[in-house]
């Protein structure tokens, strides 16, 4: 599990390689992962919005973003933890995801919250395929 605490604000990301979504002879690696933010604050915060920048093992390198996590925008209470899971894909075997979430507290006070920088390692990775 990769792990990072920002302002009060821990984020646990727990990344698994996905056989049953992946399809390596089509060029296709899918990852899930599930993510637990905890608020250690003294007040409650809102997540706002996501951003990931995803890079594969041969550099291309993507951005998503939007509103809050999986359709929400969580209210998390202090000493509340909240989870969900999602996925990613890339086209080669191994992979790197990193990212920020914006949260606002009751006040109005804007957070940048870091995700944790995680692997994305498939049993399909081989010294071959990594880049030099």
């Amino acid at each position: 599990m990769y792990e990072c605490e920002t302002d009060g604000v821990v984020v646990r990301v727990k990344p698994n390689f996905s056989h049953n979504h992946s399809s390596p002879d089509e060029g296709l690696y899918v990852w899930t992962y599930e993510v637990e933010i905890e608020n250690r604050r003294s007040a409650a915060v809102q997540l706002m919005s996501r951003k990931w920048t995803i890079a594969d093992n041969l550099g291309v390198v993507r951005e998503v973003g939007g509103k809050g996590v999986v359709g929400e925008q969580p209210v998390i209470a202090p000493g509340d933890i909240y989870a969900y899971s999602s996925g990613a894909p890339l086209e080669t075997p191994s992979g790197l995801m990193i990212g920020s979430y914006e949260m606002q507290t009751a006040m109005g006070e804007n957070l940048i919250v870091d995700i944790p920088a995680f692997s994305l390692d498939s049993p399909y990775e081989t010294a071959r395929t990594r880049p030099n």
